[in-house]
C-alpha cells in the first residue's frame, strides 16, 4: 500500500551577520562585513548561503542603525531543503562626513594690538554630496599673533553648519 504525505523544507535562522561601519555618503547601502551563519542544519547537509546585499534603514548619520539584508538566498546539495524564517538584521554606524572650506580670505589690517581679524570672504564648502541643503555661518577670525608682519596665518573658529542635511556633516 502507498500514499502520499509532504516533506516541508526546515526553518533556518541565520546567526552572526554584520554590516560594516561607513562615512556618510547619501544612500542606505550598507556593506556586509560577515555573511553570518545558518543554525538548525542536519549534521552533515551541505547548505550555502548568499545575499544581494543590504540596506541601512535611512540614509542620515548616526549610531546603531538597523541594517536588513536585500534578501537571502541558500544553496548547496541540500539548500532546496531549508528556508530561511525572517530576514536578518544588524546594526551599524554612518558618521558624519568631515566637509572642507575652500576659499576663506581675511582682510588685511592695521596695527590695533588686538589678534581679531575680518574675514572678507566666507568661502564655500567642498565635500557637500549631491545638492543636499548644506550651509554654513562664519565664527570668528583671529591671526595667530598681535604683531606686525605679512602673509600672517588666520583662522576662523565657531564654524556653524545649518540646513537640512547639515546634522550628517
Amino acid at each position: 500500500a502507498t500514499t502520499t504525505a509532504d516533506i516541508t523544507a526546515k526553518a533556518l535562522t541565520l546567526s552572526g551577520f554584520a554590516a560594516a561601519n561607513k562615512v556618510y555618503d547619501g544612500s542606505t547601502t550598507a556593506t556586509i562585513s560577515s555573511a553570518g551563519s545558518l543554525v538548525g542544519l542536519v549534521a552533515g547537509d551541505t547548505v550555502t548561503v548568499s545575499n544581494a546585499g543590504a540596506s541601512f534603514a535611512d540614509k542620515n548619520a548616526a549610531t546603531g542603525k538597523t541594517v536588513t539584508l536585500a534578501s537571502v538566498s541558500l544553496g548547496g546539495a541540500d539548500g532546496s531543503n531549508y528556508s530561511i524564517t525572517s530576514t536578518a538584521t544588524t546594526t551599524a554606524d554612518i558618521t558624519a562626513k568631515a566637509l572642507t572650506l575652500s576659499g576663506f580670505t581675511a582682510a588685511n589690517k592695521v596695527y590695533d594690538g588686538l589678534t581679531t581679524a575680518t574675514i572678507s570672504s566666507a568661502g564655500s564648502l567642498t565635500g557637500v554630496v549631491g545638492s543636499e541643503d548644506v550651509s554654513f555661518a562664519n565664527g570668528s577670525a583671529t591671526f595667530g599673533d598681535k604683531n606686525v608682519a605679512l602673509g600672517k596665518t588666520v583662522t576662523m573658529a565657531g564654524l556653524s553648519l545649518s540646513g537640512a542635511d547639515a546634522s550628517n556633516y
